[in-house]
């Protein structure tokens, strides 16, 4: 498996759709060293705050033609969405629109599951499908789930406890970085015009909520609790938080997956890829203790609706 950049009589040309995500900001922050000319595709060019280095291209998901403009010249594509209900109709439009500009390789990020019902597992599958049909290079990134979630839970955690509906079941989480330092591999490599691969990205070991827990309480020192709930009195509590009703249904189908152990999972390719060991789940919380340890209670709702864009509550960027 190269890391090489493939060799041309240009710098590649890189897109990058997603740049203001977790995923896609460390991503693009990554890419600024690399010989390489990045340009990021933006609903909103005028809050974009990058290197002078990076172009930026403003895109409109009602103005078609405005995606293949910013595309055009463009040799490889990072596509990330925000979760939304636009999210399946937004990325099938990019992977369309870059395919028309001739764009010769897409990496697009995805979520690590099994086949499902539950959203945004089941966007992603739709959006996946798309893809493969198309006569394109393609990349999928599935990541296990991102550590930074346990942070939507930082002011019950200050206070000593916090609920969900996850049970006794198996997470292995992933540090954002991680998913970047693998993105920038997967858009750098070598690859074939027929290439199609899959990476499953996770962390080193997989955690129940008792173990996190535990890991808390000895980093803040003070107990805390995990307390479970069934799905019904996860969506009621959520739904009492002033969460929307789509928000309070990917939040407890997450649970439903964790329940599960179905993102469980241990691989070895984030290691494989980037010849670095996944951050750990300690590591991460003693990184970021000090939110666990000054946040105060509020309701879940209240920043989540705030967000100008959409931001990923599950795995995605």
């Amino acid at each position: 498996m190269s890391r090489k950049i493939q060799s041309t009589p240009r710098k590649p040309r890189l897109a990058i759709a997603g740049a203001t995500g977790r995923v896609g900001s460390a991503l693009t922050g990554l890419l600024a060293p690399d010989p390489v000319d990045i340009v990021v595709l933006t609903r909103r060019p005028d809050a974009a705050q990058l290197p002078a280095s990076i172009s930026i291209a403003a895109i409109d998901f009602d103005q078609p033609h405005s995606l293949q403009e910013a595309l055009r010249g463009a040799d490889r594509l990072f596509v990330s969405h925000g979760t939304s209900p636009q999210q399946v109709a937004n990325e099938i439009a990019l992977i369309d629109a870059a395919v028309a500009a001739g764009v010769r390789h897409i990496v697009k990020l995805s979520a690590l599951g099994p086949a499902s019902r539950l959203n945004p597992f089941a966007w992603h599958m739709q959006i996946e499908a798309h893809l493969a049909q198309q006569p394109v290079a393609s990349t999928v990134l599935r990541p296990s789930a991102y550590v930074d979630i346990l942070k939507r839970s930082a002011g019950q955690i200050a206070a000593g406890s916090w609920a969900g509906a996850a049970g006794e079941g198996r997470v292995n989480f992933i540090d954002t970085r991680d998913i970047a330092d693998v993105a920038r591999v997967a858009l750098l490599e070598e690859f074939s015009p027929e290439s199609q691969r899959a990476y499953h990205l996770t962390g080193p070991r997989a955690w129940t909520m008792l173990q996190v827990a535990e890991q808390l309480s000895s980093l803040l020192g003070h107990p805390v609790i995990y307390n479970h709930r069934s799905t019904e009195e996860q969506r009621a509590a959520l739904l009492a938080d002033g969460l929307p009703p789509l928000v309070a249904d990917l939040l407890v189908g997450l649970d439903q997956m964790f329940r599960e152990s179905a993102l469980g999972e241990t691989t070895s390719t984030v290691e494989a890829l980037t010849g670095k060991s996944p951050r750990t789940l300690p590591q991460w919380l003693a990184e970021n203790i000090e939110i666990f340890r000054n946040s105060t209670p509020q309701r879940a709702g209240a920043a989540l609706v705030a967000r100008k864009a959409p931001e990923p509550l599950v795995p995605n960027p």
